[in-house]
């Protein structure tokens, strides 16, 4: 029976390598989905406190149908539905046509749209926050509407915002585990393998436990210095 060292080893005989790159995929996945959430989440909450009843009831629909989804069912539904949609466009061109979609792209798409949908509520409460006479303080020294919305409503809005976000984000790491029920190789794919294979399955989860919680305290340290960075802004201001 192998050693837990050279179980954890790099090299052939361990599998420190390969949940490595679970870690790089994992990483890269939460990253490449926080700047779609967030975008999206801001859109969402613009058009949730729109005066077009229309932008409203959109607004409205997509949050209540992505907060009201399992994520792991969400995900499912655009892996093999975008799959089946896509493939079913191209055979009116190609009848042999075979489309297979990226998993991490896949993922990607999922998690964000899970992620803006919460996000968008973030948003909403701190634009709520905000007193109407910021926007007319804006206005009234000749600033244009987007003026008002990046000098004067963004950087309190970032401000407010920011300890939900964080709290999205780390939530965000976690839900990056799904993606292994699609066949991404991410940390906890590479430690089910690796405990098939080798029959240590409490020793491979438990170290796949121990990189999450690593994750989570990383971030915590770099959300605490965005904040102190943002109080100190808006102290100089």
């Amino acid at each position: 029976m192998q050693s837990v060292w050279t179980l954890l080893s790099w090299g052939p005989e361990g599998w420190l390598d390969d949940i490595a790159y679970g870690v790089f995929i994992t990483v890269s996945l939460a990253a490449a989905t926080l700047p779609v959430g967030l975008v999206i989440g801001f859109l969402v909450a613009l058009a949730k406190q729109s005066n077009e009843p229309s932008l409203r009831l959109a607004g409205n629909i997509y949050t209540t149908i992505f907060r009201g989804l399992p994520e792991l069912l969400t995900l499912f539904m655009i892996f093999y539905g975008a799959q089946i949609g896509i493939q079913q466009l191209m055979r009116l061109y190609d009848p042999t046509a075979a489309v297979e979609v990226n998993a991490f792209v896949s993922g990607m798409i999922a998690l964000g749209v899970v992620f803006s949908s919460y996000a968008s509520e973030v948003f909403l409460s701190a634009f709520r926050a905000i007193p109407k006479g910021q926007y007319e303080g804006g206005y009234s020294v000749g600033l244009s509407g987007w003026q008002t919305m990046r000098l004067v409503v963004l950087p309190q809005l970032i401000r407010i915002a920011l300890p939900g976000l964080a709290n999205l984000w780390l939530i965000l790491l976690k839900d990056t585990a799904l993606v292994s029920a699609i066949g991404l190789a991410d940390i906890l794919r590479q430690a089910g393998v690796a405990a098939r294979v080798t029959k240590h399955a409490f020793l491979f989860f438990g170290v796949a436990a121990l990189i999450y919680l690593l994750l989570a305290v990383i971030s915590s340290f770099g959300i605490n210095a965005i904040e102190r960075r943002v109080g100190r802004q808006q102290v100089q201001r």
